[in-house]
């Protein structure tokens, strides 16, 4: 019996960063999008609420699949085992994970 595998998925999502822990992960059939299934969300003591895990279950209760753009992925990890969903804000500086620029800078014409 094998074991099921966790991803940690972060990614970009309207301005800040989600961080989704999920059983299956792929490359879908849609072109440029990375394909997530199985989102788990841990059965938490009603002592301690995580304001942003909530938000998170609300908005992907009853969703059997979730569609991210590649270019809104940040990183994604196997892990040992799931963690706390959460929401951080882009500017927070929570982590060290530098964004991958999404256009290039204008080139520089010089004209003489």
């Amino acid at each position: 019996m094998t074991e099921e595998k966790i991803y940690r998925i972060s990614f970009y999502n309207q301005g800040d960063i989600y961080e989704l822990y999920a059983h299956d992960i792929h490359q879908g059939n849609m072109y440029a999008f990375l394909e997530i299934e199985g989102i788990i969300f841990g059965e938490r003591s009603a002592i301690v609420v995580d304001p942003s895990e909530e938000r998170l279950k609300t908005e992907f209760q009853g969703v059997s699949r979730t569609y991210i753009p590649l270019q809104a992925v940040i990183r994604i990890d196997e892990v040992d085992r799931e963690g706390s969903n959460k929401i951080i804000a882009a500017g927070s500086h929570q982590g060290n994970v530098m964004p991958f620029p999404s256009h290039a800078p204008p080139s520089q014409h010089h004209s003489d």
